[in-house]
């Protein structure tokens, strides 16, 4: 059984090729040259951050599905400062066009000390940001983003840190290890 970690930057797609774009978009054959290994899961193209590739189909549906509650623990820079109440709110569950989300795990961080995105986030003197970690046990669509703006502070940057007991460690952009 093979199984990979990945920090998917930002901007690239979650799969080998790019199928139905009249430009060309970066995807993972542009950093792993390793036949027979897929992504369990995915991560949105304006997302960064751990993404698991294996060739144990089994594994892989373990790892995805949301059945498993595997947790996924997020960074995500949002817009504005969430006080107790929307904080309270992520963690009783939120209401989305889709129902309801399953309650999750939230705290503030300090902002942490990571690469810097291209392009960068664009600062706003007059809007402050705040990071939080965000630990989910489903995953929707855009979840992550839905919810935050669901209580009134969109996200701005969104990288998963944690798959299980998978971690993104320090593992640069683009780069990956075997686990």
């Amino acid at each position: 059984m093979t199984l990979l970690l990945f920090n998917k930057p930002y901007d690239v797609l979650s799969q080998f090729t790019d199928r139905g774009s009249p430009t060309t978009r970066a995807t993972l054959s542009d950093f792993i040259d390793m036949p027979g290994v897929y992504p369990a899961g995915r991560l949105d193209r304006d997302s960064e951050g751990l993404l698991l590739l294996t060739d144990d189909g089994r594994l892989q549906a373990r790892i995805a599905d949301p059945k498993f509650k595997l947790p996924k623990t997020y960074w995500v820079q949002v817009e504005g400062v969430p006080d107790d109440a929307a904080l309270a709110a992520l963690r009783d569950g939120v209401m989305l066009k889709d129902g309801p989300t399953r309650p999750a795990e939230v705290e503030r961080l300090d902002a942490p000390d990571i690469w810097p995105r291209t392009p960068p986030i664009r600062f706003r003197a007059s809007i402050p940001d705040t990071w939080i970690a965000l630990t989910i046990r489903e995953g929707r669509n855009r979840q992550v983003r839905r919810m935050t703006a669901a209580i009134g502070h969109p996200t701005l940057r969104l990288i998963r840190r944690r798959i299980g007991d998978w971690t993104l460690d320090d593992l640069a952009p683009g780069a990956w290890r075997r686990a």
